[in-house]
């Protein structure tokens, strides 16, 4: 059974992986800004518009793929691989800002320091002390590293470890976080790490087509984890993959 943990963790450690896959933008019409600039506009963007991007990076690619195209050539950005960054990204930091808001303690401010007098009782001496205490466990607070802030850096795998230290118990300043809180990092871990998993081809996959085989049994496609999907019919046992039938 796959855990908030695993996912959370799925999350974190192919971030590197979808940028790889997302390839660098061409230098040449929409696709000069760069991941940042494309990010940025897909915000604003009207369908009208990711459209014509969507034709435009065909474009590209059907280019690069020509065997005429001779010495080295920039890559096309692949759209569905940003799109799955944004959609992960906007979702683990959200949930970070919301469990924080919940969860986290509000960061000290340092009291004034006051000159330490001369303790003449020992009453005195312990209130100074105390004193002392609160202000260096302020200095302290303020710049926790395990302190989820909502300016700085605010991206997908930060969020994703911060909210597995919360799953996990792991010290900070933070009380433990709820049953409802927990389930809330659940839901979104699972289906920020499924989008991660289809857009890298990285899980194992299956559908069941709505049209029947020939025989009236259920076609069943399995892809997924890199391999080339397979469809197999439950009634007949008859096997297709891109080639056409493998076995009857």
């Amino acid at each position: 059974m796959t855990t908030t943990a695993t996912n959370l963790r799925t999350c974190a450690m192919h971030w590197t992986d979808l940028h790889e896959a997302a390839g660098q933008p061409a230098t040449v019409g929409a696709f000069g800004l760069g991941l940042r600039g494309y990010l940025a506009r897909l915000d604003a963007a009207d369908a009208e518009q990711l459209e014509y991007e969507a034709h435009q990076a065909a474009h590209l690619r059907s280019l690069e793929r020509d065997p005429i195209q001779i010495g080295e050539r920039p890559v096309p950005v692949r759209l569905h691989i940003l799109d799955t960054m944004r959609a992960v990204e906007a979702a683990l930091i959200a949930c970070a800002d919301d469990i924080a808001h919940a969860a986290q303690r509000a960061p000290m401010t340092p009291p004034r320091a006051q000159r330490a007098a001369v303790a003449r009782t020992r009453a005195e001496r312990l209130a100074w002390e105390d004193r002392a205490r609160q202000i260096e466990q302020a200095k302290a607070d303020l710049v926790d590293p395990r302190r989820w802030r909502y300016t700085g850096r605010r991206t997908a795998p930060h969020a994703a470890l911060w909210l597995l230290a919360r799953v996990e118990r792991k010290p900070g300043p933070c009380r433990r976080i709820t049953e409802d809180e927990e389930r809330r990092i659940g839901v979104v871990a699972a289906g920020a790490a499924e989008r991660v998993e289809r857009a890298l081809d990285i899980a194992a996959q299956q559908w069941t087509l709505s049209t029947p085989c020939a025989c009236g049994g259920q076609i069943d496609i399995h892809g997924g984890e890199g391999r080339v999907p397979v469809a197999h019919c439950t009634g007949c046992g008859r096997i297709w993959t891109e080639g056409g039938v493998i076995a009857a």
